[in-house]
């Protein structure tokens, strides 16, 4: 089953890939990897922003991870054509905007991990870090990168 029927299935509609905020690309292929910047959460066309335990709820960061590894997915497609071309997910990197009490970082960070094994099944299965940072670009709540291997018989 191609990636995109299993989309489909899941009822998953990939947004729009956002533009660059700052001096940098979205996707960098060297090799059979691809490196995705850091993506942003963007819900019904809003970033979520504030800081879990502070004016964001837990529920609220999940999903907000959860659209930051939509906005990968998006702009894999964008930058490779196809999902169909993604091996494995290799590593997520995860930076959650929260107070110095908030310990709950991997929880969020399981928006973008799940969503990567429903899409892609074992290879969606990764490496990863949650870190909670003071503050994120443009108040985000939630920011998430990604290492991708490519398979070496699309490259």
């Amino acid at each position: 089953m191609s990636i995109e029927s299993r989309l489909a299935e899941l009822g998953i509609v990939l947004p729009e890939p956002a533009a660059p905020v700052a001096s940098y690309v979205p996707v960098v292929v060297t090799g059979n990897l691809a490196h995705v910047s850091g993506q942003l959460p963007f819900l019904d066309g809003t970033l979520v922003t504030g800081r879990l335990g502070e004016d964001v709820e837990l529920d609220l960061g999940i999903r907000a991870a959860r659209a930051c590894g939509l906005m990968i997915l998006a702009q894999l497609k964008a930058a490779l054509g196809s999902l169909d071309r993604v091996e494995r997910i290799v590593k997520l990197g995860a930076f959650v905007s929260s107070t110095a009490g908030f310990t709950d970082q991997p929880k969020v960070a399981n928006g973008a991990s799940d969503l990567m094994a429903e899409v892609f099944g074992d290879a969606g299965r990764h490496a990863r870090s949650a870190v909670g940072v003071p503050v994120l670009p443009l108040g985000a709540a939630v920011e998430v990168d990604a290492v991708v291997a490519l398979s070496s018989a699309s490259l």
